[in-house]
């Protein structure tokens, strides 16, 4: 990228200037030996050309819109169009949450994120014994089509674009979905949105999973090959490193396991029998936005050029959007606090920074009184205003990927791709994503990585403010949005009413044949799609499914 020469000319001028700080450093000592970034990595004192010597413009950076797409995946960027305002929201039941995403939506957000409560996650119902003191809590309960039907009243499904935060029920959610917009008349292939449908990760890191790998990744391939052919502009997974990070990796390895996952999802398609170009533009990526702001901007633009070259040269993907990777941000709900709340508005407009400046497709902040409760009306708009002030007045969307050549920024965006590869390398391998998650091999290394930080911040090694430091007596938290028990009885009197009301002896048919289905080689999505129909609930249909397949036991190394 550098005359050579000249080069060598800034090294020796950087070892003179490192010599001659050190005069300056014996008067007035710096304030501590060693500066570390947010994962742990050394922070040089100052980066000059020196340090991106062997980057070439053309084929590490380029230009926006063109590969190897480090710039961003759009050529105007946003200044053609801002990111999607994508609140996650859900609670309750389907009616206090339609409210909310109406609330949403006249307050200007563009589109929708729904929050499943745990039993709906896990594919039971709300009347199983399991989700006793679970329904509606950490989002809505849906147990069955009619649910869905109020979640989405009054919600025209051809006008917003809705991402959904379900895996393992991934399919039975979607086919709820599909469903609910036929009844609006809306044709699929008008459907704008995505599901998560991370099967990968939740073995990793959260742990909603249900069904063993085999399936599970059938399951997936199912839903990639029905929706190239249906449901054309769907985004059939969002595979998620926000997770990874909430379990305490570092950012480098964010990149890695996530790609490394991608990579594994991309092979199971492929075994399939599908073409790489079919289901590859439609696959989008989640990522956590954390506080060390630049290190977060260069983990974006290492996951964008690293996914390039993985699609072009291990796939060889032909279809430029095959290559880009797209990616929704949520801000890091771990970097929250519980003491002096307030104080987190201030980190969720440095995190939405990062992932603005870092290129983002679309884009959740968190609340400012999460580290306490689900988040009230007025702190949701609190954070949804941080998007739109960033957006509409801190004049950083006006021209794209402003950090680039920054002599750090470019250093450190390689930095994470060599690091991110070396891991993906190592799951090579060990077999792959899913042989390297059943060893126990990542969640080790993400466990690791979690320790060291919550070392650094004991040791107050890693200052956070009003938690370790500048703490002050504070009044308990007033006003916090409390979840009322009687969501249970409640959802459990509708699963009855509409039990009694539906056709059980269709419903039984419906789940024969997805029994049949789901024993051989079909596709399951036509059959889940007619049992969702047919009303049979969400516990219903994942039984059938877990009797024919199983369910997980996970094994970690200790």
């Amino acid at each position: 990228m550098f005359d050579r020469d000249k080069l060598d000319d800034i090294k020796n001028e950087a070892k003179s200037f490192e010599e001659s700080t050190q005069k300056a450093i014996q008067k007035r000592p710096e304030r501590k030996e060693n500066f570390m970034s947010a994962s742990g990595d050394e922070v040089g004192r100052l980066y000059s050309p020196a340090d991106m010597g062997d980057i070439d413009f053309m084929d590490d950076i380029g230009f926006p819109g063109q590969y190897p797409y480090t710039r961003g995946v759009q050529p105007t960027m946003y200044r053609g169009r801002l990111w999607t305002m994508r609140m996650y929201a859900g609670f309750a039941t389907a009616e206090e949450s339609n409210k909310r995403y109406k609330m949403l939506l006249a307050q200007g957000g563009s589109g929708l994120s729904v929050a499943f409560d745990l039993p709906t996650q896990i594919g039971y119902d709300s009347d199983h014994s399991l989700s006793e003191g679970e329904v509606g809590k950490v989002g809505v309960a849906i147990d069955s089509l009619k649910d869905m039907e109020i979640l989405f009243g009054g919600i025209p499904l051809d006008k917003v674009s809705t991402s959904m935060t379900i895996n393992a029920p991934a399919a039975v959610l979607l086919a709820m979905y599909i469903a609910v917009a036929e009844k609006q008349g809306v044709s699929m292939d008008k459907l704008r949105g995505t599901i998560q449908n991370d099967i990968l990760k939740e073995y990793i890191a959260r742990g909603t999973y249900i069904f063993p790998t085999e399936p599970s990744m059938r399951l997936i391939t199912n839903i990639f090959e029905y929706c190239s052919a249906n449901v054309p502009q769907w985004n059939t997974i969002s595979i998620s490193g926000y997770h990874i990070r909430e379990a305490g990796s570092t950012a480098a390895q964010e990149v890695g396991f996530t790609l490394a996952d991608g990579i594994a999802y991309v092979e199971a398609a492929i075994a399939a029998g599908l073409d790489v170009d079919t289901f590859a533009p439609r696959l989008s990526f989640f990522f956590n936005a954390h506080n060390d702001l630049l290190e977060e901007v260069s983990k974006f633009r290492a996951a964008r050029r690293l996914w390039a070259r993985i699609m072009k040269e291990r796939f060889h993907a032909k279809d430029p959007k095959s290559m880009m990777l797209k990616f929704h941000t949520q801000t890091a709900g771990s970097t929250l606090t519980a003491q002096q709340p307030d104080n987190n508005i201030v980190r969720v407009a440095i995190q939405t920074l990062a992932a603005v400046l870092g290129g983002t497709q679309s884009l959740h902040t968190n609340s400012r009184d999460e580290a306490l409760a689900l988040p009230t009306e007025d702190s949701v708009r609190i954070a949804l205003r941080t998007q739109q002030i960033v957006a509409h007045e801190s004049g950083v969307t006006n021209t794209i990927d402003p950090f680039a050549g920054s002599y750090f920024i470019e250093s450190k965006t390689k930095d994470i791709e060599d690091q991110a590869y070396a891991y993906i390398k190592k799951i090579d391998e060990l077999g792959g994503a899913p042989k390297a998650i059943d060893n126990g091999y990542i969640q080790q290394e993400i466990m690791d990585a979690a320790y060291r930080c919550q070392k650094d911040i004991e040791s107050k090694n890693a200052v956070v403010v009003g938690m370790n430091e500048f703490m002050i007596e504070e009044e308990p938290p007033k006003g916090l949005l409390r979840v009322d028990m009687s969501v249970g009885e409640g959802q459990k009197k509708k699963l009855q009413e509409l039990k009694a009301e539906r056709d059980n002896e269709d419903v039984k048919i419906k789940l024969e044949l997805l029994r049949k289905a789901c024993e051989c080689d079909d596709n399951v999505m036509p059959l889940i799609l007619d049992a969702v129909k047919a009303y049979a609930t969400l516990g219903e249909i994942c039984l059938v499914m877990r009797d024919v397949f199983g369910e997980y036991q996970q094994s970690v190394r200790i």
